[in-house]
């Protein structure tokens, strides 16, 4: 599933740069700003930096990137909301506050579908799972891994970068798989629960690939598997959770770019090609491999239509694993 939207959204990516001349269609706004509902330094972040740094200029005489952290992105997504739908505010956010929170939270601050428009697709990226030093060197896979966790039951367990991520999710169907009870342990991010996993507070994580890139080298820690339906160019060493076994066990996220709910077409349609332009220039494409992120560009349909699939598909597995935000 997970490839088929790559196939789909490559061609889309194609044909960015026919949308080009809408960029001098409007009038140049003094300034534009890119929302990210996460800290400085992370993935999300760094994405809207290599945007905001492309379409400055064109866009607008200025973009720049505003933070705004906080209840799991929600505050940005919020702001987004209030916001004019002049197309001088953007907001970059993950799937899971759109796709996967509506069915964790009894209540939420913004309608998914109507307070937001899809504008294009950021980036996507495919989950791994790592283990660390209290994990015997011994264990290389999967299914080996739940074995040791079954003759150790006081250490059966994962971390991941905050309850009801897809990381949580892909951990907890691992453990469902292989018929063994881990232990979820929730972080306020992808870096803190490695760091405990490498000082062997805990025994694994699960996290984006791109997390674990940095600390490969060192050898402290060991990706037993990743999620996507192929193996990840970034660690192609490493087999597929399909390869090991777990032939249903396919799951990605991805980052996309939205105005507010009120923005027209002609808005709409200036803002796609100004970020699918800045997706396809090769600094920013080799920029976010370097953290094991797939530039994608895509139309607004196409996003909108990405939204729904993935909200429909987490619905049942949430109401499966029994997730709520106040749990």
């Amino acid at each position: 599933m997970f490839t088929q939207r790559r196939q789909l959204l490559q061609l889309a990516l194609g044909s960015a740069a026919s949308t080009l001349p809408l960029l001098g269609q409007a009038q140049t706004a003094e300034s534009a700003k890119i929302l990210a509902g996460f800290a400085a330094g992370g993935t999300i972040d760094t994405l809207a930096r290599r945007v905001a740094t492309k379409m400055g200029g064109g866009y607008a005489r200025s973009v720049v990137v505003d933070n705004r952290p906080g209840a799991g992105g929600q505050i940005a997504i919020s702001a987004l909301k209030a916001a004019a739908p002049d197309g001088n505010t953007l907001l970059v956010t993950p799937m899971s506050m759109l796709g996967i929170y509506p069915h964790t939270y009894r209540k939420l601050p913004y309608d998914p579908v109507a307070d937001l428009t899809p504008v294009s697709l950021g980036v996507e990226f495919d989950m791994g799972f790592a283990v660390g030093p209290m994990v015997p060197a011994s264990v290389k896979t999967v299914p080996e891994f739940l074995a040791w966790c079954e003759a150790n039951k006081q250490q059966a367990n994962f971390g991941s970068p905050a309850p009801g991520s897809v990381p949580h999710f892909v951990g907890v169907l691992i453990g469902r798989a292989g018929k063994v009870a881990l232990q979820h342990v929730g972080f306020r991010g992808s870096q803190p629960a490695i760091m405990d996993m490498l000082g062997g507070q805990i025994a694994a994580v699960s996290a984006p690939v791109g997390e674990f890139l940095p600390h490969l080298a060192g050898g402290k820690l060991r990706v037993l598997a990743t999620s996507g339906a192929k193996r990840n160019r970034f660690v192609p060493g490493v087999p597929t959770l399909v390869e090991q076994g777990y032939k249903d066990l396919v799951y990605g996220e991805w980052f996309g770019f939205y105005l507010p709910g009120k923005a027209t077409p002609e808005v709409v349609q200036r803002a796609n090609a100004a970020v699918r332009a800045a997706l396809a220039a090769n600094d920013v494409i080799d920029g976010l491999a370097a953290m094991g992120l797939e530039a994608r560009g895509s139309s607004s349909a196409e996003l909108a239509a990405l939204l729904k699939a993935d909200t429909e598909r987490w619905g049942p597995i949430v109401k499966s694993i029994g997730f709520t935000a106040e749990s």
